[in-house]
């Protein structure tokens, strides 16, 4: 199945499973510009993660040493259509608004990361830096909004002052500086920054699965809210707390507790 999807996306994107991590690596020559078909091939992958039983982290990593993505590909932006979205679902870069994606996913940021390559990265859930690479968003500078999740997620992320200041001037932001935000996890050698993403994702991987999903489903849908009514949150809240309800009615809840009180690793089913 990988190997079909595989030729599929080739040129765009290439997966590569470790375990139950599965790696969604950029390929487009030079600096995997995002296009319409980079968009597709990269919810293509994403989903394949989401629909995979087998498969719990995904780690998103760039195959070009120049930038792990530099945005927007302007020669297809001036072309018929001036639509670079190209996904069904997932938006601009097929992940920045794929709300059907609810396993974790790291962007391991081996080189800059530029506009909607930055905007990949905020859409993704942990990130890991190379000391480095660094972000940009010149979007205003080109006569443009980082709306595909610059401007609605950063500001989020970081203190609001600093996010805008970003945008409004254009300027880097370094690895050091995007740990000191907590903007990032980690930065680490550029040698060593795929192993640091597979290792967090490998520890990732002892957690319950369905308790993973649900943590992701809570987050989204409470982003907002005041704590008032954050904690009124529910599992029969409505049904975009759906995976919240089946992991408190799973299988993996009782594992979990049984586990403990046995003092063994648990064993997961996702159920």
């Amino acid at each position: 199945m990988i190997e079909d999807l595989n030729s599929a996306l080739a040129g765009f994107v290439e997966l590569q499973r470790e375990g139950r991590v599965l790696e969604i690596r950029m390929v487009k020559p030079k600096v995997n510009a995002i296009c319409r078909r980079l968009s597709r091939a990269m919810e293509r992958a994403a989903l394949f993660l989401q629909e995979s039983d087998d498969l719990q982290v995904g780690v998103l990593t760039s195959g070009q040493d120049r930038a792990f993505s530099a945005g927007l590909d302007f020669n297809e932006a001036e072309g018929p259509g001036n639509d670079t979205e190209g996904a069904v679902d997932g938006g601009f870069g097929g992940i920045t608004r794929l709300w059907a994606l609810k396993k974790p996913l790291i962007a391991a940021i081996n080189a800059p990361a530029i506009g909607g390559g930055m905007e990949l990265a905020l859409a993704c859930d942990l990130i890991v830096m190379a000391e480095t690479a660094y972000f940009e968003l010149p979007e205003l500078q080109r006569g443009l909004l980082p709306d595909g999740g610059g401007l609605q997620r950063l500001p989020r992320r970081i203190p609001y002052n600093v996010a805008t200041a970003m945008i409004w001037t254009g300027q880097r932001m370094t690895a050091a500086e995007a740990v000191s935000w907590g903007l990032v996890h980690r930065a680490v050698p550029a040698a060593e920054l795929r192993q640091a993403a597979m290792d967090i994702a490998h520890k990732m991987t002892r957690d319950a699965p369905l308790a993973q999903q649900a943590f992701k489903e809570v987050l989204r849908n409470i982003d907002g809210l005041s704590d008032r009514e954050a904690m009124e949150i529910r599992a029969d809240s409505g049904p975009q707390y759906a995976t919240y309800a089946r992991m408190l009615a799973s299988e993996d809840m009782l594992e979990g507790q049984k586990a403990f009180l046995e003092r063994r690793p648990p064993q997961w089913r996702g159920r």
